[in-house]
């Protein structure tokens, strides 16, 4: 066991303690890991082509956290929440089911990746379900901001699983298919994707109802606190 093309490894966690460029230290590492395992500068090169063109995909993944961390820097949270805060009729509830039907519906059609919490919760629907239900409810306490971070963060969970299973190219059809195969079922993708359109509608339909609950009793807790203020009662 040759152990000596670890010492890329020990690159990676050097760089990375300097704080020295990401892009730099991880280059830098695969050649220090290919010169110890014997490869020539060239054979490192097509090592290092190969992996970039096959694994290209990936860069949109990598690309998303740097620039939602740079739009969160300059203030994105902040605008969400006063442009919310800004439309007439806009509640906390009614965001949430707006958010629930489109994700369902663009999951559906296999564009999972329009939403998601790193690109789209985290620095959009929280902060514009929190300026809602600040707007209509009153100051929040930490406790429930979190709770609406959560119910914001479900949200897209139940759109994107109960949407996806709709599309007929999504992972999970082709294996149901292929496990009613295994057992002497033949069925068409096409069939086991329009069977979960059902699922979908009752989930669109239950979790609308936990978001509608959940903002009655934001509702609730206000007229609660209204009441027991000084002068709450007159």
């Amino acid at each position: 066991m040759n152990y000596w093309p670890l010492l890329g490894v020990a690159a990676v966690v050097l760089g990375f303690v300097l704080r020295l460029n990401p892009a730099m230290v991880v280059v830098v590492a695969g050649f220090i890991t290919g010169a110890a395992a014997g490869l020539d500068p060239l054979e490192m090169l097509d090592v290092l082509g190969r992996a970039f063109t096959d694994k290209r995909y990936l860069l949109l993944f990598l690309l998303t956290l740097p620039v939602i961390g740079l739009l969160e820097r300059h203030g994105l949270k902040e605008h969400a929440q006063a442009w919310v805060a800004r439309l007439r009729g806009a509640t906390m509830g009614r965001l949430l089911v707006a958010y629930l039907l489109m994700r369902q519906l663009a999951a559906a059609l296999g564009l999972t990746s329009l939403g998601g919490h790193p690109q789209t919760v985290r620095p959009l629907l929280a902060p514009m379900a929190e300026g809602a239900a600040e707007t209509r409810h009153g100051a929040l306490p930490d406790d429930e901001r979190q709770r609406i971070r959560a119910m914001a963060a479900g949200t897209d969970n139940v759109g994107l699983f109960f949407g996806e299973d709709i599309f007929i190219a999504f992972g999970a059809v082709l294996l149901i298919q292929g496990f009613f195969a295994e057992n002497g079922i033949v069925l068409e993708p096409l069939q086991i994707a329009l069977w979960g359109i059902p699922t979908a509608i009752c989930a669109f339909a239950i979790h609308s109802v936990r978001v509608m609950r959940f903002e009655r009793a934001l509702a609730r807790r206000r007229a609660a606190t209204q009441a027991a203020e000084p002068g709450g009662d007159a």
